[in-house]
């Protein structure tokens, strides 16, 4: 999960840059995040300290604020209907882009109808829509859950899955996805 974590955000233009600086702060190569031998236990406790640095997932503040220790990664395979289903996290700009339903198939409606919650411009979702309908893949999204079925909210990859429901006639009919289940799911912050 940290290494696909980091993967998902070394490619954003709002977290890839402190991602770097943190890189660059620890002295680690970037192929620790963008080619990850997860064998490795130096590199996987380097992406730890990466993840922590940046997003404070060690310390569960910030973002991951109540995140549970006993979450359990699986792959698998949601169909579209179950990807489209998936919640954005407790989040204002979320809230807001999905008329408070956190669902993206609500914010690709309101993309479409020229809303821009805060101010920020929806080119970068298009831009990504466009690229799926022209046949680009993504890195895999993760997503949580307190159950082992239904309930999901996307832990990273929330552009990328508002980019999806924008061009949800272009997904296949499975979408591999990395999904982490705890029963204490409901205590993370924004789930």
């Amino acid at each position: 999960m940290v290494a696909l974590f980091l993967r998902g955000e070394l490619g954003s233009d709002r977290f890839g840059p402190p991602l770097r600086d943190a890189l660059a702060a620890e002295d680690v190569p970037e192929t620790v995040v963008t080619a990850p031998i997860l064998e490795d236990a130096g590199e996987n406790a380097a992406r730890l300290r990466l993840l922590d640095a940046t997003r404070e997932y060690g310390r569960r503040t910030g973002l991951f604020e109540g995140f549970p220790h006993d979450v359990r990664w699986d792959w698998v395979a949601l169909t579209r209907e179950e990807l489209l289903a998936v919640r954005y996290i407790d989040w204002s700009y979320w809230l807001e882009l999905s008329g408070q339903t956190r669902l993206p198939t609500e914010a690709a409606a309101r993309i479409t109808a020229g809303l821009k919650p805060f101010g920020v411009p929806n080119d970068g979702v298009l831009t990504l829509a466009d690229e799926l309908a022209q046949g680009a893949r993504f890195p895999p999204l993760i997503v949580v859950s307190e159950r082992e079925t239904g309930g999901d909210v996307v832990a990273e990859g929330h552009v990328r899955l508002t980019a999806m429901a924008l061009a949800a006639e272009s997904l296949p009919d499975e979408i591999e996805t990395l999904r982490g289940v705890s029963p204490a799911m409901a205590g993370w912050s924004n789930y």
